[in-house]
C-alpha cells in the first residue's frame, strides 16, 4: 500500500473547504425570467437577442419590454454614483465633463445598458449618475488615467450600488 492513498477509490471525493458560497446579487432591474426573442425596448429601441441587449434594427413582430437601463432612468435609481470635486476639477470643469460624456457615449454605443442618467451640479462639485456599476468604474478610471488625482471606490453589495469619488 506504499505510495497509495488509503482514501483512493471510485466513490472518494475530497472535501474542499476553500470554496466560498457565492450568493446571487439581487438586482431588481434585471429580468427575473428569460425574455422572448426578439424583444424591443419601446423607449430606446434596444433589441434583446441571443440573451443580451444590443443596438440593432427593430425586428418585425418583436415583443416589447422596457430595458433595465430605461427602467432605471425612469425611476431615477442609479447603479453608479461618480462624485467629481477639487480645485483642479473646478479649474478644468468643462474639459473633465467632456471626458465624462465621451466615456458615457462610448460605453452606450457598445452596450445599451450602460448610460449616464444625469450630471448634476452640487456645492462642492458634480455628481454623475449611471445605470450600470461598470460604467461608473470606467468613468473613474478614465479620469484617473487622464488627470491622476485621488480615486476611491465604495461598493454596496446589498444595494448593488457603486460610489466612485474622484478628487483633484
Amino acid at each position: 500500500m506504499k505510495g497509495q492513498s488509503r482514501f483512493a477509490g471510485p466513490s472518494f471525493r475530497p472535501i474542499r473547504r476553500d470554496r466560498l458560497i457565492q450568493e446571487k446579487v439581487h438586482d431588481a432591474y434585471k429580468s427575473r425570467w428569460k425574455l422572448p426573442e426578439p424583444t424591443v425596448c419601446p423607449q430606446c429601441g434596444a433589441v434583446f437577442h441571443d440573451g443580451r441587449w444590443h443596438w440593432a434594427p427593430r425586428p418585425a413582430e418583436a415583443h416589447e419590454e422596457t430595458c433595465p437601463a430605461c427602467h432605471r432612468v425612469h425611476d431615477e435609481f442609479p447603479a453608479g454614483l461618480v462624485t467629481l470635486s477639487g480645485d483642479f476639477f473646478k479649474a478644468h470643469r468643462e474639459e473633465i465633463l467632456h471626458l465624462v460624456r465621451n466615456e458615457g457615449g462610448r460605453a452606450e454605443a457598445e452596450h445599451p445598458l450602460k448610460r449616464i442618467i444625469n450630471i448634476e451640479d452640487h456645492d462642492d462639485g458634480v455628481l454623475v449618475t449611471t445605470t450600470e456599476i461598470h460604467l461608473a468604474r470606467g468613468i473613474g478610471e478614465a479620469l484617473h488615467h487622464a488627470y491622476h488625482g485621488e480615486l476611491e471606490f465604495h461598493y454596496n453589495e446589498e444595494e448593488n450600488l457603486l460610489r466612485v469619488d474622484w478628487k483633484h
